[in-house]
């Protein structure tokens, strides 16, 4: 039976750089591709810390190093993430539609989500973005540029911006009408672009990253989707991870996230906010919908309920 789907996908998904990621996503691709043989509705959110570190920090380089190029506010370089992670993407998954003759579009939608300017994020920022560094080197950078570093994971320390929390998906009917004709889309790139909305409903981006879990489950949430899958490095969530009593789980119940949550089963950094994310699309959705986290590779599996952590009411 044939599901409207909205798919997370996790950094494993794409790259560090844009020739890798241009490899990694023909991978990737073949995987959706799949789930749309099937006969499911596909839309793709997909995350851009290193991406959007990178691209932040090259224009940071070319306007103070002598090229003289104006600053690149924060907002624009997520829409400039948005788009060329998107446009990888939507050809490769168009090249993987051709070879499987599926005449189906992919298309991608530059994404901007309104957060609440008085979110208290804005005043503790805690979103990981761009590369991993030793503490000696955060240290320097926070001195030199007044960025705020925190260790992540025990994979070195990153640059943190605010993480507020998405409350308007602001092209959610046009990705409505594009699904609806049976086309794919990729939206809500890193998150979305995070937008203030005045009295007036105008709107004005804001240097922050929105987590793309949370952006996606928000999506799948407003377009009344069936299920959540949130792909990343492991095929199952697991309680006591890399502990010798290291539990993966099939399932979790509602209840059973909360209490792995306030047990701190989860890393902050990794696996807490697609737990969460999971937790509040299938506690608000109107309908018995599912979502999933598990790998890349075992998808169309978990789709099946052969494998993955399935979360449901």
């Amino acid at each position: 039976m044939s599901k409207r789907i909205v798919i997370a996908l996790g950094g494993n998904a794409l790259g560090n750089n844009p020739e890798e990621q241009l490899e990694l996503v023909k991978n990737t691709a073949k995987a959706i591709v799949d789930l749309i043989k099937e006969g499911h509705e596909i839309m793709i959110g997909h995350g851009n810390g290193p991406q959007v570190g990178m691209i932040n920090l090259a224009m940071e380089y070319a306007s103070q190093g002598g090229a003289n190029t104006p600053t690149m506010p924060f907002p624009e370089c997520g829409a400039m993430s948005q788009g060329y992670i998107g446009y990888h993407l939507q050809q490769a998954i168009g090249n993987e539609l051709k070879r499987e003759g599926i005449n189906k579009c992919c298309v991608t939608v530059v994404t901007q989500v309104v957060v609440d300017e008085h979110d208290p994020a804005f005043k503790n920022p805690t979103k990981p973005i761009g590369s991993f560094y030793t503490k000696e080197d955060a240290e320097k950078i926070e001195k030199e540029k007044g960025y705020t570093f925190v260790e992540d994971s025990g994979r070195g320390y990153r640059r943190v911006v605010a993480s507020p929390k998405p409350v308007e998906i602001v092209e959610s009917n046009v990705i409505e009408k594009i699904v609806a004709t049976g086309n794919i889309v990729i939206t809500v790139g890193g998150g979305g672009i995070p937008v203030i909305k005045n009295n007036n409903g105008e709107l004005k981006g804001v240097p922050a990253v929105i987590d793309k879990d949370s952006s996606s489950a928000k999506l799948a949430q407003d377009l009344a989707a069936d299920m959540l899958i949130i792909l990343t490095a492991v095929e199952k969530v697991a309680i006591n991870f890399n502990k010798s009593n290291q539990k993966d789980l099939s399932s979790m119940t509602l209840e059973e996230c909360e209490k792995y949550i306030s047990e701190g089963h989860f890393a902050k950094g990794s696996m807490l906010p697609k737990v969460e994310a999971c937790k509040k699309f299938v506690e608000e959705s109107p309908k018995n919908a599912v979502a999933i986290i598990t790998s890349l590779e075992k998808a169309a599996e978990a789709i099946r309920g052969e494998t993955g952590t399935t979360i449901r009411k």
